[in-house]
């Protein structure tokens, strides 16, 4: 009772209570998709080690994988990604988008916010109310709200560097904070770690690591102290846990006057389709194999639940900051850490939407905020070598939401350092998005001050359709 007071019933402060207030209902056209989830990996996934091998080049830029044949005939992917090379057949990719900026900070606000210029009084080390709003917190002011859930949710946490600073680019900023996405933060920032917890823990330096505190927990809902989603998965204590809440609040409303926000949050709890959203211990121990029993796994289980419940936009961050960010022992840490994981959970993600007939409705987005360097090269002082950040191309995966899928969009050049056909920009992707989401070309959103901005900088990617 005394956390329902306190706006503290599902472990948020009211700003992130904002986000569920009532919004008047857009003119929104019919989209091309009900859904989006935008899978980010923070910190560059390398072209040459997944999407864009060059076999023919010379042994510093082709590096040590291998192309492997996919269901496409003429498409070839890294051989450490078996199965998304198996079901080529439902996604495509992009090979040539670009924007130029190789620093950290910069790319993750161009990628989030689907901007290539960076705003006036960008700072790299905080977000700002000057920065433009994500693309999460633009669905998020101007998509309606759907059975008590906000229009748009990033999972499972905010992207944090190493040293502790919230990267920039993936809150409301001009829109105001009120419109910033709500962040379902179910995983531990921690400095030193990356990877997909449990079983592909790892460090860039050393390797694997083990570390019993990194625990994939079960979102904010005020639950009892200790209870993790790994003991979430084994019984049904969320659920009780939600209704009994949602009970004794029905209590309190009698005597109490909740405000708007309170009201909301009763609201959000009260749904029976959020709470089976929330409920992964309803997931078959078949389901959860399929996925991955890690955080990889988890989280895209978790994105393909709330799009199902009706979250227009799911933006999941596999791995925080700097996590593919690949300058040193890139070959052992993409085929030991970072690939298994994400080539299990997207494709399981892709395969369990097509077969229960939401892909057609649902449009899936994989990037990073850069791609790598041509030229393999090694930092100082470090063992193995990797690739620099390198932000003239990298490669998306795209697939579902109406899109046909075994096609291949653009080119890159012989070492793969720049596009060579059909370059893309981030104001294409971000046009992509809003398309399928329903969003009219000619929508305008209003800053924190109220001046009119231009929602599309770009058109939609062509040839996907």
């Amino acid at each position: 009772m005394i956390q329902a007071g306190a706006i503290g019933l599902l472990g948020l402060g009211m700003n992130h209570l904002t986000a569920l207030q009532a919004l008047p209902a857009p003119n929104v056209r019919q989209p091309r998709a009900k859904s989006v989830i935008y899978i980010f990996l923070s910190g560059g996934l390398a072209q040459h080690e997944s999407f864009d091998l060059k076999p023919d080049a010379p042994m510093e830029i082709r590096g040590e994988f291998k192309p492997i044949r996919t269901r496409t005939p003429g498409t070839h992917i890294c051989e450490h990604l078996p199965n998304l090379a198996r079901i080529s057949e439902k996604w495509s990719l992009v090979r040539s988008l670009t924007h130029g900026n190789s620093d950290h900070s910069q790319g993750h606000h161009i990628m989030l916010t689907g901007r290539t210029d960076v705003p006036l009084g960008f700072d790299p080390s905080k977000p700002k109310k000057s920065d433009y709003p994500s693309m999460a917190a633009l669905a998020t002011a101007l998509l309606p709200h759907a059975n008590n859930l906000p229009p748009a949710i990033v999972l499972p946490d905010k992207i944090v560097h190493r040293s502790g600073r919230t990267l920039a680019g993936q809150f409301g900023g001009m829109l105001g904070s009120q419109h910033d996405p709500w962040f379902l933060e179910m995983s531990p920032y921690h400095p030193k770690h990356y990877g997909s917890y449990p079983k592909y823990l790892f460090h860039h330096e050393t390797g694997l690591e083990k570390d019993a505190s990194m625990r994939f927990q079960a979102p904010h809902l005020s639950l009892p102290q200790g209870l993790t989603l790994d003991r979430v998965m084994d019984r049904v204590s969320l659920r009780n846990s939600l209704e009994q809440q949602t009970e004794d609040l029905t209590k309190i409303a009698g005597d109490v006057q909740f405000d708007a926000t309170r009201e909301a949050a009763i609201s959000l709890m009260g749904n029976a389709r959020v709470h089976d959203a929330f409920a992964l211990d309803k997931v078959s121990p078949k389901q959860l194999d399929r996925y991955g029993r890690h955080s990889y796994g988890w989280s895209l289980l978790m994105a393909r639940r709330l799009v199902e419940s009706g979250v227009r936009l799911v933006q999941v961050n596999l791995g925080n900051s700097e996590t593919w960010d690949t300058h040193q022992s890139a070959f052992p840490n993409l085929k030991n850490f970072l690939l298994p994981p994400m080539d299990q959970a997207v494709s399981a993600l892709i395969e369990d939407l097509d077969a229960s007939g939401l892909l057609k409705d649902t449009l899936v987005v994989m990037g990073s905020e850069f791609g790598r360097t041509p030229k393999i090269s090694k930092l100082s002082a470090v063992a193995l070598p990797g690739r620099d950040h390198w932000g003239h191309v990298q490669s998306l995966l795209i697939a579902g939401g109406g899109i046909q899928g075994g096609r291949v969009i653009g080119s890159s050049d012989k070492i793969g350092g720049y596009p060579a056909s059909d370059a893309q920009t981030p104001e294409n992707l971000a046009a992509t998005i809003y398309e399928a989401l329903g969003l009219p070309r000619d929508l305008m959103w209003h800053d924190f001050t109220g001046r009119p901005h231009t929602l599309y900088m770009g058109s939609p990617i062509r040839g996907l359709s």
